[in-house]
C-alpha cells in the first residue's frame, strides 16, 4: 500500500445534511476538518428534501405558532412507545429551532413554516430551492472556513490505538492513504442500497418488493466500520417508508397519474381485497407502514371516470410535493394515462368492467368485484362499517373506465444502526463512549423507535440529519479542547 499521511483534527465521513454541518460547525470552533465522500458530487438524498422540522423557531413565532419544545418531546416519544431514546429525542427537539436560525445565517433562505398533513403541528420549515440549497450553503460556507473536501474518496476503516481514534485509511486516486485525526464523525448515509443488509435487517428484497428513492451506493460502509469497532447497534431495521406508484422509467416523479394513486379513494392488496382506511394517505410513515404488510412490494389504488372529473373539477385532496398542494388539478391525466398504456406499461390497468380489470391485474375477479360492491355499499350509505374512514372521503366506483394503478413500496433511507447518545457520541455494547467517536444522520439509531415519527413532526428526518450534525460538531470540538 502507498500510504501517505496527513493530519487533521476532525474527520467526517459522508457530505450530506449530517456530514456537512458538522464539519462547518466544527471548522466554526477552530478545528481543522477534512471531509471524505465517497460519491464524486455532494449531499447525496440531501439534496432532495423539502422542509425541516423545528419547534420555537423565529419563523414560528412571527406567525404565532405555540407549539412547543415540550409539547414536541411528548409526541414524538409517545409516537415512538417511548423505545426511542429520550435523552437523544429531547436534544434534537431543543437543538432544532437554532438549527433553523443557523442555517439562515449560512444563508439558506425559509419560505414558510407550515405543515405538510392535516391537523398537524406547523412544524415544517420550507427551503426554498429544497436540499440541494441546504447542501450548497453548506458547501460555500465550509470551504471558507477552510474545510477540505475530498470527492470519489470513499474511508476504508477508521484507525484506532488502544482506546484513541487515531484517524482514517481512505482510498485517493486509487491510492490509500491514512488521514490522522482524533475525532471522526460518520455520517455515511446508511445503508438503502445494500442487498444483503436490507435482507438480513429487515426481510425485505431490495429493487423487487423495496424501491430505493433518491439513494446512490449506499452500503453502510460508516456502520461498518463503527461495528468494527465495538459499536452498539440501534435502528439498524428501521426504513422511512412511503407508498408511491406508478413506478419506472417512463414515469417522471410527480405525474398526474400519481394524483390519482396517492388520493384516499379505494385501495386493494394483491388478491384485490381492501387493506386499510386509505385517508392514512395523509401521513407519509403510516401509508409506507400499511403497504409494507404486502411483501409482494406493491398494493393498488382503484379509480374510475368519476374520480378523475372530480379530481379535474375541484382538485385533489392529497398532495404529492409540497409544490403540488391539496387543489391542484390533473388536467393533463388522461394524456399521461394514453402514453403510458401505448407503452405497454405493466403498472397501470384499464377496463370497462370490475371484472376485466381484475383479469388484467392477475386477480380473482369475484374476490375484486366483491370489494367494490361493498365499498360502494359503504358510500351510498356515508359509513365505512370496515375500517371507519371519514365519510368525506368516501366516493363510489360505479361506472367505466375503471383503473388500477400499482403502488410500490419505497423507502428513502435506512435510519439506524450506530447507536449513539445525546451528544451524538458513539457508546459500546456497555453504554459506554467511544471516545472521539461521533455519529449524524442516517447512520445514527435512537430517534424514531419502531417507525418513523412524522405525525407530530413534519420534516424531522432531515432535522435530525441538521441537527444531529451539529451537536456532532459541537461536541467533537469540546472533545478536543477547543
Amino acid at each position: 500500500m502507498n500510504q501517505v499521511t496527513a493530519q487533521t483534527d476532525v474527520v467526517v465521513i459522508g457530505s450530506g445534511a449530517a456530514g456537512l454541518t458538522a464539519a462547518l460547525t466544527a471548522a466554526e470552533g477552530g478545528a481543522k476538518v477534512t471531509v471524505f465522500e465517497k460519491q464524486r458530487s455532494l449531499g447525496g438524498t440531501s439534496n432532495f428534501f423539502e422542509g425541516i422540522f423545528a419547534v420555537e423557531s423565529d419563523m414560528q413565532r412571527e406567525r404565532y405558532i405555540t407549539y412547543s419544545t415540550d409539547e414536541a418531546f411528548k409526541n414524538i416519544m409517545e409516537y415512538s412507545h417511548w423505545l426511542a431514546n429520550p435523552r437523544l429525542v429531547r436534544a434534537i427537539v431543543n437543538e432544532s429551532g437554532l438549527t433553523i436560525a443557523w442555517l439562515q445565517k449560512q444563508g439558506v433562505v425559509f419560505t414558510d413554516a407550515t405543515i405538510n398533513m392535516p391537523d398537524s403541528p406547523r412544524t415544517y420549515h420550507v427551503v426554498k430551492g429544497k436540499g440541494e440549497a441546504v447542501i450548497k450553503a453548506l458547501t460555500t460556507k465550509a470551504k471558507e472556513k477552510g474545510v477540505d473536501i475530498r470527492l470519489a474518496a470513499p474511508v476504508k476503516r477508521i484507525a484506532k490505538q488502544g482506546e484513541s481514534i487515531r484517524g482514517v485509511i481512505a482510498e485517493v486516486d486509487g491510492e490509500e492513504i491514512q488521514v490522522g485525526a482524533k475525532a471522526v464523525i460518520i455520517a455515511s448515509g446508511g445503508y438503502a442500497n445494500n442487498k444483503e443488509w436490507i435482507k438480513k435487517y429487515t426481510g425485505f428484497d431490495l429493487d423487487i418488493n423495496l424501491m430505493p428513492i433518491g439513494n446512490v451506493d449506499k452500503t453502510g460502509d460508516g456502520i461498518r466500520m463503527a461495528w468494527e469497532l465495538g459499536a452498539a447497534e440501534e435502528g439498524k431495521s428501521l426504513l422511512e417508508l412511503y407508498r408511491v406508484g406508478p413506478m419506472g422509467p417512463e414515469f417522471a416523479m410527480g405525474s398526474q397519474i400519481e394524483y390519482a394513486v396517492v388520493q384516499p379513494d379505494l385501495w386493494v392488496n394483491p388478491k384485490g381485497e381492501r387493506f386499510c382506511d386509505e385517508t392514512v394517505c395523509f401521513y407519509d410513515a403510516t401509508v409506507g407502514n400499511a403497504n409494507a404488510r404486502y411483501k409482494e412490494g406493491y398494493t393498488y389504488s382503484i379509480f374510475n371516470d368519476s374520480v378523475v372529473q372530480r379530481m379535474q373539477e375541484r382538485g385533489i385532496d392529497k398532495n404529492v410535493v409540497i409544490g403540488i398542494p391539496p387543489g391542484s388539478k390533473p388536467v393533463d391525466f388522461y394524456r399521461e394515462m394514453k402514453a403510458a398504456l401505448e407503452r405497454g406499461t405493466s403498472e397501470i390497468f384499464e377496463a370497462d368492467s370490475v371484472e376485466e380489470l381484475a383479469t388484467k391485474m392477475g386477480v380473482d375477479p369475484a374476490v375484486l368485484k366483491s370489494t367494490v360492491d361493498e365499498y360502494n355499499t359503504y358510500c351510498e350509505k356515508h359509513h365505512d362499517d370496515l375500517f371507519a374512514k371519514d365519510a368525506k372521503y368516501l366516493w363510489p366506483i360505479k361506472t367505466p373506465k375503471f383503473y388500477a394503478v400499482k403502488a410500490r413500496t419505497v423507502f428513502l433511507g435506512t435510519m439506524g444502526g450506530i447507536k449513539i447518545n445525546e451528544k451524538a457520541q458513539v457508546v459500546d455494547k456497555k453504554d459506554l463512549v467511544i471516545p472521539g467517536l461521533y455519529a449524524a444522520g442516517f447512520d445514527a439509531g435512537g430517534m424514531y423507535g419502531d417507525s418513523y415519527a412524522i405525525r407530530y413532526s413534519s420534516g424531522l428526518s432531515s432535522a435530525f440529519a441538521l441537527s444531529s450534525g451539529r451537536i456532532a460538531g459541537k461536541n467533537a470540538l469540546k472533545f478536543l479542547g477547543k
